[in-house]
């Protein structure tokens, strides 16, 4: 009997040790869930529910015409629900997601946004000041996400928009010297095309290509013509 209790006694530490790993992990996986579970809900909102504000609207066919206020009317009352009924320890991932979908969907809109779409340089004061008001709204609903990380989730934006400043005769030239010193053997008239970053990035050929194709002016269009056959927008 003393022997039995004494092997029970030893064994208690290995069955505590086991019991905290799995706590360990189940804590992890709660929160891997938790965020995959925000994400997911980020992406619906805003690549679906809000579609129709934002990829069917903004910036279609000017962007003085069609400017980023319809979107954010609409977020703002998403922002006040959640923050009225997402319990705290879960609203500030799920606003955090809802802000990079936001801001990835405004990217795509610029870089992908299809034939009705156009930009000049002029048109840079109008996009700049209407990512601004998004910035601000993750700023100032209710709480308001801290500004360190607005400005960090920002920053993808920040970094392309100069380039939609940036004029048509720089932007091919930058375009020219970087895939001349991606790519061993070219041509003057010819360029491989560049492939789709994993991230939008202004020294990225393939983005610095995509702010050409939805250049609306003329040699935009010439040199895509020439060295693509290129309609004028993606």
């Amino acid at each position: 009997m003393k022997t039995c209790l004494q092997n029970v006694e030893s064994a208690l530490p290995d069955v505590a040790d086991g019991l905290n790993i799995n706590f360990e992990l189940s804590q992890v996986a709660c929160q891997e869930g938790i965020q995959q579970l925000c994400e997911t809900t980020a992406y619906k909102v805003i690549f679906n529910d809000l579609s129709h504000v934002l990829l069917d609207t903004l910036y279609v066919g000017s962007p003085a015409s069609n400017r980023i206020l319809p979107l954010l009317r609409e977020l703002g009352p998403v922002l006040r629900v959640i923050s009225a009924t997402v319990h705290n320890q879960v609203r500030n991932h799920l606003i955090t997601a809802l802000m990079k979908a936001s801001f990835d969907g405004f990217l795509l809109v610029l870089l992908a946004g299809g034939p009705t779409r156009a930009f000049s340089c002029h048109d840079y004061q109008i996009i700049e000041d209407d990512f601004r008001a998004l910035r601000g709204l993750y700023l100032e609903y209710a709480d308001g996400l801290p500004q360190e990380l607005v400005s960090k989730a920002s920053l993808e934006v920040k970094n392309i928009l100069p380039l939609l400043r940036t004029d048509t005769e720089t932007l091919i030239e930058r375009f020219k010297q970087i895939i001349s010193e991606s790519y061993e053997s070219i041509t003057k008239s010819r360029f491989p095309m560049p492939p789709v970053p994993a991230q939008w990035n202004p020294d990225n050929p393939n983005t610095i290509l995509r702010v050409l194709c939805y250049r609306n002016d003329e040699a935009a269009t010439k040199f895509l013509k020439k060295t693509y056959n290129l309609p004028k927008m993606l």
